[in-house]
């Protein structure tokens, strides 16, 4: 049998991560048609 020997040593110059994170949220909403028509009729209300 062999055995073997692993060194492990942290690295002279700091870890850099960059993110480059683009979010881009979509609301989808359905309305039933009592309130579609309730908006339509007072469109103030918003």
């Amino acid at each position: 049998m062999s055995s073997g020997c692993v060194n492990v040593s942290a690295p002279d110059k700091p870890i850099e991560i960059n993110l480059n994170i683009n979010v881009k949220q979509e609301v989808v909403y359905r309305l039933d048609g009592e309130a579609k028509s309730t908006i339509k009729a007072n469109p103030g209300i918003f």
